[in-house]
C-alpha cells in the first residue's frame, strides 16, 4: 500500500485513491476450483483480455490518458530532484521543495473531490493535466528558489487532483466483475510507462548532451526531459477532452446511474456526482459530506497515513540516495528505476489472481509484508547489485497491493462517499509527506548523508510494518459484503 501515487511514485501516491472488485470474487478464488485464481499466467492474461473488451469507452480513453500522462509523472519523480541538484541546490532545500509539492497536494485534495462532484470528473482531470503543463513551463523559464518551489507546488496540486478523481471515475465507468482488472491494468500501465519513460528519457538526455557538448549532469540535459514532460501533459489533456461530458447538469432526470446517459452502455455503478441534499444539507454548508460509518472510514485511511510518514522521508529521495552512494550517471540511474518499474508492472497485473485466491486483504498484507525485509537491504547494503535488486523487489511487492486495497476501500463505502474517501486518503498521504519532508531535510542538514539515511530507513521499516499490521488486524475478516452493495440492494 505504499505510493500511489505512482515510479516509487505510483506506489507512494496510489494509496490515496481507489476502488475494487466484485465481492463474489474472493469467495470464488478461495473456494475450490476457481480456475481464474489458479490458472497461472495464461489464465490471468485471458481474464485481462476478456475484461478489456468489457471496459466502457470512456474507461479505455482514460487508460490511454494514463499512458500518456504517465510520462510526465515518471520523469517528474525520477529526475526532478536530480535536476534541482544540477542547479546546485542542497539536500535540505530539495527536501523543502518536495514538502511544498506535498503541501499543495494536501490543500488540493478536498477541493478537487468536491469540485468533481459538481462539475464532473472529466473536467477536473483536464484541469489537472493542464495545470501540470503550466508548472513545467514555469520550471523551463525560471530557476530561482521561490519560483522553483512555486512550480513544484503547482505540479504537486495538479498530480493530487488527478489521483483523487481517477478512482471514482474508474468506479463509475466499470462493471463490478471487471473492476479489479481495470484498477490493476491502470496501475500496471502507470508503472509500465515508467520503464519506457525512464529508459528513453535517459537516452534522449544523454544524446542531447553529446550533441550539445555538455555533460549529462548539466541542467540543460534535464531541461530536455522537462520538454518531454510538457509534451506528454499537453497530449494527455487533449486525450481527456475526448471523454464524454459527465457534468451532473448534462444528465437526464435519472442522473444517478449511467443508464441515464443516451448512447453509452450502462456501467452498472451509481454515480457520486451529486450530494443527497435531503440528507446532507447541514454537511454541505461546511463543504464536507456526511460519512455513514466514520470508524470504517478512518480505519481505511490510517494505515496509509502511517506508511506515508515512512515513505515521505525515503521514496522521493531514492534517486539522490542511489546517486550519492554509488555515483551513477543520469542514464544509469534512469535504467535502475526503469528496472524497478518493470517488476512493479508485472506484480500489479497478477495481483488480482492472488486476491481471488487468498482474499483481497490477505493478498495486500502478503505482498507488503514480504517487501519489508528488502527495505533493510536497500538501505544498508554496500553492494550496488543487491541494492538494485532489493529496490526492484520491494517496489514491485509494495505497489502490487495498491489497486487491490484501493478497490477494497471503495467497496466498503457508499457511492456518494467514494470521492470524499479518495480526497481524504490523498490528503492523509500528502500530510505524511509534508511532515516527512522537513524531517528528511533536518536529518540531512544536521547528521549528513549516511547517518541521516540510516535513521530514515529504520523509521520507514517500523512504520511500514505497523501500517501493514493494522490492515490485517482491522480488515482481514471484512470481505463478506460491501456497504455500497448493501446500499444499492436496499434502494
Amino acid at each position: 500500500m505504499d505510493a500511489r501515487r505512482p515510479p516509487d511514485l505510483i506506489e507512494d501516491h496510489a494509496h490515496g485513491c481507489a476502488d475494487r472488485a466484485d465481492r463474489s470474487a474472493p469467495a470464488e478464488g478461495r473456494g475450490s476450483g476457481d480456475p481464474t485464481g489458479r490458472g497461472g499466467v495464461t489464465a490471468a492474461l485471458r481474464r485481462y483480455a476478456r475484461s478489456f473488451t468489457g471496459f466502457e469507452r470512456d474507461a479505455r480513453i482514460f487508460l490511454l490518458a494514463t499512458l500518456v500522462y504517465g510520462v510526465t509523472l515518471s520523469l517528474w519523480w525520477v529526475d526532478f530532484n536530480l535536476y534541482l541538484a544540477s542547479l546546485h541546490f542542497d539536500a535540505a532545500f530539495i527536501g523543502l521543495v518536495a514538502t511544498a509539492g506535498s503541501a499543495a497536494g494536501a490543500v488540493a485534495a478536498f477541493p478537487a473531490s468536491l469540485l468533481s462532484d459538481r462539475i464532473g470528473r472529466r473536467l477536473v482531470l483536464v484541469f489537472a493535466t493542464a495545470l501540470s503543463a503550466v508548472g513545467v513551463v514555469g520550471l523551463l523559464l525560471v530557476g530561482s528558489s521561490p519560483a522553483v518551489a512555486l512550480c513544484a507546488a503547482l505540479i504537486g496540486a495538479a498530480n493530487q487532483a488527478f489521483f483523487v478523481v481517477q478512482s471514482p471515475f474508474m468506479s463509475e465507468h466499470s462493471h463490478a466483475e471487471h473492476r479489479s482488472e481495470l484498477f490493476s491494468l491502470q496501475g500496471a500501465i502507470s508503472t509500465g510507462v515508467n520503464v519506457v519513460a525512464a529508459l528513453v528519457g535517459g537516452a534522449i538526455a544523454a544524446l542531447a548532451a553529446r550533441l550539445g557538448g555538455f555533460s549529462t549532469g548539466d541542467p540543460a540535459a534535464y531541461r530536455v526531459l522537462l520538454v518531454l514532460m510538457l509534451g506528454a501533459a499537453v497530449i494527455a489533456t487533449v486525450v481527456l477532452l475526448a471523454i464524454h461530458d459527465d457534468r451532473p447538469r448534462a444528465r437526464r432526470r435519472d442522473w444517478r446511474t449511467l443508464e441515464g446517459r443516451p448512447g453509452i452502455p450502462w456501467s452498472g455503478e451509481p454515480l457520486a456526482a451529486r450530494p443527497d441534499l435531503s440528507r446532507r444539507r447541514a454537511a454541505i454548508r461546511i463543504g464536507l459530506p456526511r460519512i455513514s460509518e466514520p470508524g470504517t472510514f478512518l480505519r481505511l485511511i490510517l494505515p496509509g497515513f502511517l506508511i506515508s510518514l515512512g515513505a515521505g522521508q525515503v521514496i522521493p529521495f531514492l534517486n539522490l540516495f542511489v546517486q550519492g552512494k554509488f555515483g551513477l550517471d543520469l542514464a544509469s540511474l534512469n535504467a535502475v528505476f526503469a528496472l524497478t518499474s518493470l517488476g512493479t508492472t508485472l506484480a500489479i497485473l497478477f495481483q488480482p489472481a492472488l486476491a481471488r485466491r487468498v482474499g483481497k486483504i490477505g493478498s495486500v498484507v502478503l505482498v507488503q509484508g514480504v517487501s519489508i525485509p528488502f527495505l533493510a537491504v536497500l538501505g544498508f547494503s554496500p553492494i550496488l547489485w543487491t541494492v538494485i535488486g532489493s529496490m526492484a523487489i520491494r517496489n514491485s511487492l509494495m505497489n502490487a497491493g495498491n489497486p487491490i486495497f484501493n478497490a477494497f476501500a471503495m467497496e466498503r463505502l457508499r457511492p456518494g462517499e467514494r470521492a470524499t474517501y479518495a480526497a481524504a486518503a490523498s490528503l492523509a498521504w500528502s500530510l505524511g509527506w509534508v511532515i516527512a519532508g522537513p524531517w528528511y531535510s533536518l536529518l540531512q542538514a544536521t547528521l549528513g548523508f549516511s547517518a541521516g539515511y540510516t535513521i530514515n530507513f529504520v523509521t520507514i521499516i517500523i512504520l511500514y510494518t505497523l501500517g501493514t499490521f493494522l490492515i490485517w488486524t482491522w480488515f482481514h475478516g471484512s470481505e463478506g459484503g460491501s456497504v455500497g452493495t448493501r446500499a444499492r440492494a436496499s434502494a
